[in-house]
């Protein structure tokens, strides 16, 4: 069973995508935030990690540098409500592998990561 890191701050998106994802088989993870999500990559090694750009605190753009600089495999999906999908980290070794717009289809979220993970 694949593990699904799903890290938002809003508790109806993380629950959304959590039961989504269970329904797929998948092993659900929750983080609300930048510094639980760094907590649960290393304890739980997620196969993928879904993450929202904007948090407070810690924001998406870095988590995605430090899990990418310590796991370069392990694919990120990016959610954001914001126009600023490229300009997170222009880093090629920072970039996520995949970014979506909020609002976002969730059948599409879902088809991207079933993708990723197909591929590694």
């Amino acid at each position: 069973m694949k593990k699904l890191l799903i890290v938002d701050d809003q508790a109806g998106i993380r629950l959304l995508l959590d039961e989504v994802f269970k329904k797929e088989g998948y092993e659900t993870i929750l983080a609300s935030n930048g510094k639980e999500a760094l907590l649960r990559v290393e304890n739980d090694e997620p196969d993928c990690i879904l993450l929202d750009m904007k948090m407070p605190g810690m924001d998406g753009a870095e988590v995605l540098r430090q899990v990418k600089s310590n796991r370069p495999k392990t694919p990120i999906v990016m959610m954001t409500a914001y126009d600023e999908i490229e300009s997170a980290h222009p880093e090629a070794q920072y970039r996520a592998d995949h970014y979506f717009t909020k609002p976002f289809d969730i059948h599409e979220v879902r088809q991207t990561i079933d993708k990723l993970l197909r591929e590694r």
